[in-house]
């Protein structure tokens, strides 16, 4: 069996390798207060690196992305290369592409790549310098993931769940955008697979389709179990929201859309689990959770 090295402690895509993956023998080491010239990579075959500062709302400085997501990442690969490790495993983003496109253009594997913030410039940097320094002896993988969700999200994710919840009108009746996510037992899925098939180049792990905004709430809406009305906003009333908060405006209304059929031909594989599964569980999972607290509370 392979040995498995996993760069960055107690992350949600890590915690999750650890439950679903079939790599059974790993260990996670923590980069916070470790060299990567310090950790011994004698015992591992693999490594698969999750150290990263992600893309965040509060400012963190340019000089920080680059630091940890692409010089770090780039002292782990050539440090792993030195001590024999065979393939390496590279968590990235669809950041790496940029901004929304205008129109109905869907962006694949084979797409430019025009990061706009430092999240997305740090991260394609860093995948530059890994098939740079790639060969036959040192398998180089990349996987461009898009937005994770699953069981014990947080973040924007677990914000719109809560929204859903506890609000009975909500105004996402003509977001008709198209956006791709993938559950995170389908991330490890695929991580599972280019592992077994040592499979080097470039991948885009999505869920079987993109689906709206709206359609993502009607799901959610769906297993809580609550009725909720969605209002369609005037076109005054879109135009204000982009122009007070851009930001938000763009990750519930804007399309981003992915095509991974080379992925998916590649690797001769697909996701296990369809979009509505996957949130089907993550918004049982977070029921299971609300209801637990409760009965604490009440004790």
């Amino acid at each position: 069996m392979l040995r498995v090295l996993i760069t960055g402690t107690n992350s949600f895509i890590g915690s999750n390798f650890r439950k679903y993956s079939k790599y059974r023998e790993y260990e996670e080491v923590s980069l916070v207060n470790k060299d990567p010239e310090e950790i011994d990579f004698i015992k591992f075959d693999i490594v698969l690196h999750l150290a990263a500062i992600v893309h965040q709302s509060r400012k963190i400085s340019d000089e920080h992305y680059y630091r940890v997501n692409t010089d770090l990442c780039l002292r782990v690969a050539k440090a792993a290369k030195k001590a024999g490790i065979k393939q390496f495993v590279f968590l990235s983003t669809l950041k790496v592409y940029g901004e929304l496109v205008k129109g109905d253009k869907v962006r694949n594997e084979k797409s430019e790549c025009y990061p706009s913030d430092s999240y997305g410039k740090s991260k394609y940097e860093a995948e530059l310098g890994l098939l740079e320094i790639a060969d036959k002896n040192f398998i180089v993988s990349i996987i461009r993931s898009s937005l994770v969700y699953g069981e014990n999200v947080k973040a924007n994710m677990m914000s719109l769940i809560k929204l859903v919840d506890y609000c009975p009108v909500l105004p996402f009746g003509n977001a008709n955008n198209m956006r791709n996510f993938i559950y995170v037992e389908n991330l490890i899925a695929y991580i599972d697979i280019i592992i077994e098939k040592r499979m080097a180049g470039i991948f885009l792990a999505l869920d079987d389709k993109a689906i709206s905004t709206k359609q993502l709430v009607i799901y959610i809406s769906k297993y809580l179990q609550k009725k909720r009305i969605l209002l369609k906003l005037p076109h005054y009333g879109l135009k204000l929201w982009n122009l007070l908060s851009p930001g938000t405006y763009n990750r519930l209304f804007g399309s981003l859309e992915f095509d991974n059929t080379r992925t998916t031909l590649t690797l001769d594989f697909n996701a296990p689990f369809t979009s509505e599964e996957g949130i089907r569980r993550m918004v049982l999972a977070y029921l299971h959770r609300k209801n637990k607290s409760s009965k604490k509370s009440c004790k």
